[in-house]
């Protein structure tokens, strides 16, 4: 009888054994997958940050007839000139930060900049604008000077669906490379959940970060992709919708 028991108390640890087994690999799946939401989410959440700040650099258009320079590192969030704000070049047009604090946006960390969903002073929303006709989309009256037509032509970032054989000298993207955009007049971007990977990013990545005038956006892809990992989150703004907006405003034509 005692051999039995014995057996009986030795089989249930068994089981107890397997349970909590199961049990653990239950907790585990279960939190990959609300790991995997979350992370779904700060995309989601993003998204919708990159096209508030859209709205943002669309309505300031409207109401001042130019387009915000970028802030730098240093400028705490505000737009950063070479000169007079309105009146000279853009400190950093191309690698530059969105100026939340001169677009008067609301949810910006305590130096001023806006981030996103991931969070941090290396998730800064970027944010570059084109040099086109003499710095004319940041220049106070520079666009209706230049005439819409002229300047429309003249905008010169490229948004591409890969950096391979993209040339930034002309600019132009790669022989067989889908262009998103030939004509954005402002790019405004997130580096994603990897933030900036400097020299360990993939091709695509670091052409969003090597201030010129091409842009790289597609589905994001893991570290096997052609040109390396990918996770950055874009918007742009087009020459005929900012037109479009400045011209109901009534600062154009």
């Amino acid at each position: 009888m005692k051999s039995i028991g014995r057996m009986s108390a030795g089989f249930s640890l068994v089981e107890m054994a397997i349970v909590l087994l199961i049990v653990a690999m239950l907790i585990g799946g279960g939190l990959s997958v609300v790991s995997a939401q979350i992370e779904q989410q700060k995309f989601k959440d993003t998204q919708k940050l990159l096209a508030d700040a859209r709205e943002s650099l669309l309505g300031f258009a409207a109401a001042n007839g130019r387009l915000p320079c970028p802030a730098t590192a240093a400028s705490n969030g505000s737009e950063a000139y070479v000169g007079a704000i309105g009146a000279s070049a853009c400190t950093s047009a191309f690698g530059g930060f969105l100026p939340g604090v001169t677009l008067g946006m609301t949810g910006l960390d305590a130096n001023g900049y806006l981030v996103d969903a991931w969070g941090g002073p290396t998730n800064r929303v970027r944010y570059a604008v084109t040099t086109a006709s003499g710095n004319a989309a940041t220049n106070n009256a520079g666009i209706k000077g230049a005439g819409m037509a002229a300047f429309g032509a003249a905008a010169d970032l490229r948004v591409c669906a890969s950096s391979t054989g993209a040339n930034p000298a002309i600019p132009s993207c790669g022989v067989g490379v889908q262009a998103l955009t030939n004509s954005a007049v402002a790019v405004v971007f997130s580096l994603g959940p990897n933030g900036p990977r400097g020299a360990a990013g993939g091709a695509d990545e670091t052409a969003n970060q090597n201030n010129d005038r091409i842009f790289v956006w597609h589905t994001p892809v893991d570290a096997g992709g052609t040109n390396g990992e990918f996770d950055d989150l874009m918007t742009w703004i087009p020459a005929p919708l900012l037109f479009n907006r400045m011209l109901q405003a009534g600062t154009l034509p």
